[in-house]
């Protein structure tokens, strides 16, 4: 253990973060632990039951002499994608697990939890074993906003639009005038570089070169969305990859996901139930076919995952995460880790593309400009916005 980071220390991160997981399923009620709407969101209970089977796993199986798995079933039901592991649930399935039921899976987290509190003030958590903490807590925090984003779909995908909570769910962040900042061409440093914890896919820093770009200051709004759906944004293929138009017809795609027009009225799902849509806020709910017609209509690009972490210094993010046009690929160097670990990040470095930034859904303190998060083109259940480049 690092001298500056105390047990006492690592004993209240670990549980400040385990238990913001309950707390953002407060409000749930039993029925909605266990809805799956589609195969990308999985159930509240799920999240809740795998971030345990992590630590139980990874860290105490191996680590904490004598440690007796909670349940040996449960491996089977919480793995998530580790073929190291063994067998395990598909993930359309998730949703089929009336059983364990949600107080079996709370009793599954306070058992793991005891067992962590002893681990982590017990002599077997050794340096070795450290960047496995890290690493599960941030996976924790990963799961967290994944449980925001999955309610949001349950809840809003239930025709009575039942609201998440009667509190402000986030901060409304009205949207300025969009000015364009520019950059010279030249060649920069992007990568993580530096202390403390960062994903492998953010590893090692290097080179890159860039052209002359612009790149706006700010998220784009509903308001400039609105005026592409009304110009036939939807209806002119001019404008889209033919994959985006393939999708579009499809999917008879109209508006951003949770948009409905009632009584003349755009309205929106939001975590507060059903309201108005607001002109002067950040787009939300965009896949990466809606963000390039977009710019591709405006005369404009999305930046390249490169050229948004050069310029991320130079305006406001965190609201939205915001698309680029790069392909989630490794960067010069990666190296996946030996064993389950290096399942995490390298096996999915293929038709995916990169989004940066962070979302309002995104915990405190799990947001930096070298994050690369990553997504199927096609998907949008996210807190995915919009900002343009040329």
């Amino acid at each position: 253990m690092t001298p500056e980071i105390t047990t006492s220390d690592l004993v209240k991160r670990y549980t400040s973060i385990r238990k913001y997981s309950e707390e953002i399923c407060a409000p749930l009620e039993i029925e909605d632990y266990v809805v799956q709407p589609i195969v990308d969101v999985s159930p509240p209970k799920w999240h809740l039951g795998h971030t345990t089977w992590f630590f139980e796993t990874f860290i105490l199986e191996p680590n904490f002499p004598d440690y007796k798995v909670f349940d040996p079933q449960y491996n089977f039901v919480f793995n998530s994608y580790y073929e190291t592991i063994g067998a395990r649930v598909i993930r359309t399935d998730r949703g089929n697990l009336s059983r364990p039921s949600v107080s079996d899976i709370y009793k599954y987290r306070n058992y793991v939890d005891d067992h962590m509190k002893a681990f982590l003030e017990s002599k077997f958590l050794t340096e070795d074993v450290e960047p496995l903490l890290e690493l599960g807590l941030n996976h924790e925090q990963q799961h967290q906003e994944l449980l925001i984003t999955d309610i949001k779909y349950i809840l809003g995908h239930n025709p009575l639009f039942p609201a998440y909570t009667k509190q402000p769910a986030f901060n409304k962040k009205k949207i300025g005038n969009t000015e364009m900042i520019r950059f010279s061409e030249g060649v920069y440093e992007i990568g993580f570089d530096g202390e403390g914890f960062c994903f492998d896919n953010e590893l090692g820093r290097h080179k890159v070169f860039l052209n002359d770009f612009e790149i706006a200051d700010q998220l784009l709004t509903n308001r400039e969305y609105l005026q592409f759906m009304e110009a036939g944004g939807y209806s002119d293929f001019k404008h889209w990859h033919a994959e985006g138009w393939d999708w579009v017809k499809q999917n008879n795609a109209q508006s951003p996901l949770y948009w409905h027009h009632i009584d003349g009225k755009w309205m929106h799902y939001t975590l507060n139930g059903l309201q108005e849509v607001d002109p002067d806020e950040a787009v939300c709910h965009i896949n990466f076919y809606e963000a390039s017609a977009f710019a591709s209509w405006k005369g404009m690009r999305l930046p390249t995952e490169a050229e948004w972490e050069v310029a991320s210094g130079h305006f406001e993010w965190g609201n939205r995460w915001e698309w680029t046009n790069s392909a989630y690929l490794p960067y010069p160097g990666f190296k996946k880790e030996a064993g389950a670990v290096g399942e995490y990040n390298g096996k999915f470095m293929v038709n995916q593309t990169v989004l940066r930034g962070a979302s309002d859904a995104t915990p405190p303190g799990h947001s930096r400009n070298t994050y690369r998060n990553f997504f199927q083109t096609s998907l949008k259940w996210q807190l995915t916005g919009i900002r343009l480049a040329q």
